[in-house]
């Protein structure tokens, strides 16, 4: 358990001392000058040390009341910070998300109106962005990044990791060259997205398949333009079954090969680590991981049954 003081008397103490005088702390606390005096005495006693040099018509911190301070003051400040932030976030301000464009328009948003019904007071603003979110200069309250998780600073809860296969569209096969084997990918253009360019690469050497450029083809910006690249038949491209399971169930996209390449890392949930305390972010954390627990036994269940 905590050793804790009386709060009320460290407020005061903390006051009295930041103002050397008991009158000063007094109209900040709207008190009296002698409740001033009547609280700090209290904490006196508590530690069993004197806090102030009572002098005629000022006080004056003692050793031990000036090292007691400064680590009480930082407390007392982060104690305000906090209380402010989860204050301001309780109003009725939206709910700001960064979210990577692959993941919002694959994945999240198609699932947001469920929250919505679940949680109506709560308005959900998310905004596409590659680069990572500034919590300090934004208005942003969590985001969603893919990485190790490993974020100082920030709470991140693991969604997703994600396990890459070739899709294509259904269109491609029936017009271009015959795609029975990974070898026959010599003759399709592969489309590639920049920051992961060497995803190919690694699909094409676990399925064994040596004598195909990794790197020829269009590249994209980012995993959603190479899938809408794919599903308009430009090519093929390489990424998670999950992020393209709508177009896998209406058609649009398909699957040649059963192969997939798990990736080194994943998606994740974060925000900063004093936020935690947000009602909203907590809805929001619970409903996403509870959808993608919920989403992972669907799949399991699929592929029981393939």
């Amino acid at each position: 358990m905590r050793q804790l003081p009386p709060l009320n008397a460290v407020r005061t103490f903390e006051a009295a001392a930041r103002h050397l005088s008991f009158n000063n702390a007094a109209g900040e606390l709207n008190i009296t000058p002698s409740a001033v005096s009547h609280q700090v005495k209290t904490l006196e006693e508590y530690l069993g040390v004197k806090l102030f040099h009572r002098l005629n018509r000022q006080v004056a911190l003692t050793t031990e009341g000036g090292e007691y301070l400064p680590p009480l003051r930082a407390a007392l400040d982060q104690i305000d910070g906090a209380t402010r932030r989860v204050l301001a976030a309780s109003k009725s301000g939206p709910l700001v998300i960064s979210v990577a464009p692959s993941f919002a328009t694959r994945w999240l948003v198609p699932r947001l109106p469920g929250f919505q019904i679940a949680h109506p007071d709560i308005e959900v603003r998310p905004i596409i962005a590659v680069k990572l979110a500034d919590f300090e200069s934004s208005d942003t309250a969590l985001a969603v990044r893919f990485g190790q998780g490993d974020w100082p600073g920030l709470t991140a809860h693991k969604l997703m990791t994600e396990d890459v296969m070739p899709v294509c569209s259904p269109e491609l096969l029936e017009v271009g060259p015959p795609l029975a084997v990974p070898g026959d990918l010599a003759r399709h253009t592969l489309l590639h997205v920049i920051p992961r360019m060497g995803e190919w690469r690694s699909w094409l050497s676990i399925a064994g398949v040596t004598d195909v450029d990794p790197e020829r083809g269009p590249r994209f910006e980012n995993v959603s333009m190479a899938i809408d690249a794919a599903i308009n038949g430009l090519g093929l491209a390489v990424t998670d079954r999950r992020l393209v399971e709508h177009d896998l169930e209406r058609g649009r996209l398909i699957a040649p090969f059963d192969i997939e390449l798990p990736v080194n890392g994943g998606y994740y949930l974060v925000y900063p680590e004093d936020r935690g305390g947000d009602p909203r972010i907590a809805a929001f954390r619970d409903w996403l991981l509870g959808e993608v627990e919920a989403a992972d036994a669907a799949a399991g269940q699929d592929g029981a049954g393939r």
